[in-house]
C-alpha cells in the first residue's frame, strides 16, 4: 500500500462533538488534524451503538466540510449530511483491504466493531492516545475503566498497527501487554504537534496585574486543587500583590467540588478567574502574555497545552512525569506534583523574573508526526523492533 491509497476515516468522535457543542479536547484536536491531513483520499466512517457506516466519497466530502468549519445548526447540518448517506453502505469488495484509521477511541472495544473489520478485511490502525483510566482508574468513572481496558486489549489483539503520541505510553503499552500476556503489534510512536497559535495582539488581555494561565479540564487528574491551595497561601502572603491566576477549562463529569474553595473564599475569587472557554484569539493572548502555563497534572499521555506554549515561547511550570520530560526537551520547569512548596517557589521566581521566556524548544510539526504514520499503515511490520530497541519518533 503506497502512501496515497484511499483509507477510511473514523468521523464519529467529530461529529459527536458537532452535536454536544462541548468545548474540544486533545483527543478532539488530533482528530481534526487526522481529518485536515487524510480528507483528500478518505471516506468516512461512523458508529453508532454498533451500527457502523461508510459513506461514498462524495457524502464523504460534505461530511467533513461541515466538521472542519463548525457554525450554528450544527446539529442540523450534521444531520442533513447523513441522513441520506447512512441509508447506503460501499459494496464490500471496494473496501477491503483498506486501512482503517481509528483516531478518537471509538467502538474498538465493542465486539461489532472488530466482526465488522473482519467481514470486510479492513487493516485497522488505532491511536491508543493514552492508559490513564487503565493505570490510574481513581481518575475515571467505572464505566470507563471497563471501557477504555476493552479498548487496549482489543488493539493489542486484532489492530494491524497502534499509533502512540510518545514512548511514555508505549513503555506503558509494552508493559501492560506483557503482563497481561497479550501479543504487542507493530506500533509507532508520532509525536503530536499541537496547533500555531494565532499571532498575539499587542493588546495584553483585560488584567491588571502579572497573571498565571492553565488550560485544563476541571477534573481530578488535572489536580486544580493544588493550584487553588497554593493561591490562598499565596494572598495570605502577598495580599494585594497576588499574581492572579486564569483557568480555563470546561467542568466534566467529574469535576465534582473541585472549584468549591473558590466558590466559597471571596478572597480567593479575588485573585483567581474562571473561563469554562475562550475563543482561539482570546487563549493565544493570554498564552502569550502569561508568566507562565502552569500544569500540575497527575498523569498525561500527552499534553497539547505544555507544547504549544513552549513553542510560543512562554514559561511552562509542569508536574514531573515522564511524557512531560520527553516531550518537554528540557524547556519546562518540571515539579513533583505534589509538591506545594516546590511550586510556590517557581510561581514566585516567575513572578520576579518576567523577562525570561522560554528557550530551547524546537515545535513539533505535523508534517513530521504525518510522515511516521504514513509510512507506518503502508508497512507496518517495518516498524516491528525487537523488545529492547524503541520506535523513533517523529
Amino acid at each position: 500500500m503506497d502512501s496515497g491509497a484511499p483509507v477510511l476515516l473514523d468521523v464519529t468522535r467529530l461529529v459527536a462533538l458537532g452535536w454536544s457543542g462541548r468545548q474540544p479536547t486533545g483527543i478532539d484536536r488530533v482528530c481534526r488534524a487526522y481529518l485536515r491531513h487524510f480528507r483528500p483520499r478518505a471516506q468516512a466512517v461512523v458508529q453508532h451503538r454498533g451500527v457502523i457506516r461508510v459513506l461514498e466519497p462524495v457524502p464523504s466530502a460534505a461530511l467533513f466540510d461541515v466538521l472542519e468549519h463548525p457554525a450554528p445548526g450544527m446539529r442540523r447540518r450534521i444531520a442533513r449530511q447523513l441522513s441520506a448517506a447512512l441509508i447506503a453502505r460501499p459494496a464490500r469488495e471496494r473496501i477491503a483491504g483498506r486501512a482503517y484509521l481509528n483516531i478518537g477511541h471509538t467502538d474498538f472495544d465493542l465486539p461489532v466493531h472488530h466482526g465488522w473489520a473482519r467481514q470486510h478485511r479492513l487493516r485497522p490502525f488505532y491511536f491508543l492516545h493514552d492508559l490513564i483510566p487503565v493505570v490510574h482508574p481513581e481518575f475515571s468513572r467505572p464505566h470507563a475503566v471497563r471501557r477504555h481496558l476493552g479498548r487496549v486489549e482489543s488493539a493489542l489483539e486484532s489492530a494491524e498497527g497502534i499509533i502512540l503520541g510518545s514512548h511514555a505510553v508505549a513503555d506503558e503499552l509494552a508493559a501492560f501487554a506483557a503482563a497481561r500476556g497479550l501479543p504487542l503489534p507493530p506500533f509507532a510512536v508520532a509525536h503530536l504537534a499541537g496547533e500555531t497559535l494565532p499571532p498575539a495582539a499587542s493588546q495584553p488581555p483585560a488584567e491588571n496585574r502579572p497573571f498565571f494561565l492553565c488550560v485544563a479540564t476541571i477534573e481530578p487528574r488535572k489536580n486544580h486543587r493544588l493550584l487553588l491551595d497554593l493561591w490562598a497561601r499565596l494572598a495570605t502572603r502577598l495580599g494585594d500583590d497576588t499574581p492572579r491566576l486564569v483557568l480555563v477549562g470546561q467542568t466534566g463529569p467529574l469535576t465534582g467540588d473541585i472549584l468549591a474553595p473558590l466558590a466559597a473564599n471571596p478572597a480567593l475569587q479575588a485573585h483567581v478567574t474562571h473561563h469554562a472557554a475562550c475563543c482561539d484569539a482570546e487563549l493565544a493572548r493570554l498564552m502569550h502574555h502569561a508568566r507562565a502555563l502552569l500544569m500540575p497534572t497527575l498523569a498525561e499521555g500527552f499534553g497539547l497545552p505544555f507544547v504549544e506554549a513552549l513553542a510560543a515561547g512562554t514559561p511552562v511550570i509542569a508536574s514531573d512525569l515522564p511524557v512531560l520530560r520527553e516531550i518537554g526537551q528540557g524547556a519546562a520547569c518540571l515539579i513533583d506534583p505534589a509538591c506545594l512548596d516546590g511550586w510556590e517557589q517557581a510561581v514566585l521566581a516567575a513572578l520576579e523574573q518576567p523577562a525570561q521566556r522560554a528557550k530551547g524548544f524546537v515545535p513539533r510539526r505535523w508534517d513530521g508526526h504525518f510522515e511516521v504514520v504514513e509510512r507506518f499503515i503502508a508497512d507496518p511490520a517495518a516498524f516491528r523492533r525487537p523488545s529492547s530497541e524503541r520506535v523513533l519518533a517523529a
